[in-house]
């Protein structure tokens, strides 16, 4: 235990034991699984981010071994460690550059975006002298400001290579490229059984592994297009889902960025057509629903039955409003007479 506190020291590392692990110290081979709780502070305790609360649900962070995290410093640290262990560690300058990166990318992952958004196709150290805000102002300062930090870690797993399923983030490119028509066909499964929310996260994650190897690739280029063509059928199928699970304002956005992008994309129209008319968007959903028939008139009766509906809606809506407002503004009603005590 002295000699791992020494190396550490020796690197600019303070480790402070909390609560002692059990067992032996692992090995820890390239390909082993770490599962960890942290929480990042500033050394003056002001807290950064927690995985117990970031998000607003407790979920641990998952690292494998060899995988050259950009966040190097946490592979030196928990090979430090045994499973149930509790420890801080202070962080010199030289280890934490990258943080601010890493935490906007875990922050979007936590609430379910993609981990890549808002940072720019160039690499971290690049990011690190640009002037291109994160969209969080303690990570902007961060940014701007590097300095020591302290990482308070709960080792909970240390799984070893083969025992586990690789996540998406922890593939090689070629991994990710294999795995989507897999992840894809299993979300179809998935819609089919009628449970739509896991759906939407299986297409969810096919388009992330996509849009990761897209970031790679400069816009325009025979691998950028066919990566987006892979990336279309899959953002429909999460607008699909999206649809049922009433995230209209969402399903504009994504088939908004559609068709911008592919002009006759009848199902991207179609889709958006529905969300606008969810939304009262009376003008628009017209506007969608005849660009369906432009396209594809044999859509006719779908189109005509969606927009029945929309305007059995409209009617609704209007009988309701009429009768909300009702008597407010009859003037024959003669005021009730004022009384004094």
């Amino acid at each position: 235990m002295e000699e791992e506190a020494r190396k550490l020291l020796e690197e600019g590392i303070r480790k402070k034991l909390i609560s002692p692990g059990k067992g032996q110290l692992s090995t820890f081979p390239n390909g082993t699984k770490v599962v960890f709780h942290y929480r990042t502070s500033l050394c003056d305790g002001t807290v950064l981010d927690d995985s117990r609360t970031m998000g607003g649900r407790s979920k641990p962070m998952e690292l494998i071994m060899g995988k050259k995290f950009k966040l190097a410093v946490w592979e030196s640290v928990v090979i430090t460690m045994r499973q149930g262990e509790v420890a801080e560690f202070t962080c010199d300058t030289k280890h934490t550059a990258l943080y601010p990166l890493v935490s906007q990318s875990l922050r979007n992952i936590s609430v379910g975006k993609d981990p890549l958004e808002g940072q720019r196709h160039c690499c971290g150290i690049a990011q690190i002298h640009s002037h291109h805000s994160s969209g969080h102002k303690d990570l902007d300062h961060l940014q701007a400001n590097p300095q020591p930090l302290v990482f308070a870690i709960e080792l909970l797993e240390v799984l070893p290579p083969g025992s586990f399923q690789l996540d998406m983030w922890a593939m090689t490119d070629k991994e990710k490229l294999d795995a989507v028509p897999q992840i894809h066909e299993e979300g179809n499964a998935l819609f089919k059984e009628g449970k739509v929310k896991e759906a939407s996260e299986k297409y969810y994650n096919a388009i992330a592994c996509l849009k990761n190897l897209q970031m790679k690739e400069h816009p325009g280029d025979d691998a950028w297009v066919q990566l987006d063509q892979m990336i279309t059928p899959l953002l429909l199928n999460y607008c699909q889902c999206q649809l049922l699970q009433g995230q209209y304002y969402e399903v504009i956005e994504h088939c908004s960025s559609l068709v911008f992008k592919y002009e006759d994309n009848v199902k991207a129209y179609y889709k958006r057509g529905k969300a606008h008319a969810a939304v009262w968007n009376e003008k628009e959903a017209r506007a969608d629903f005849a660009k369906v028939l432009e396209l594809d008139p044999s859509l006719e009766a779908s189109v005509n039955k969606e927009l029945k509906a929309l305007e059995e809606r409209l009617r609704t809506k209007k009988q309701e409003e009429k009768g909300r407002y009702k008597g407010l503004f009859d003037f024959n009603t003669r005021p009730a007479a004022a009384t004094t005590g």
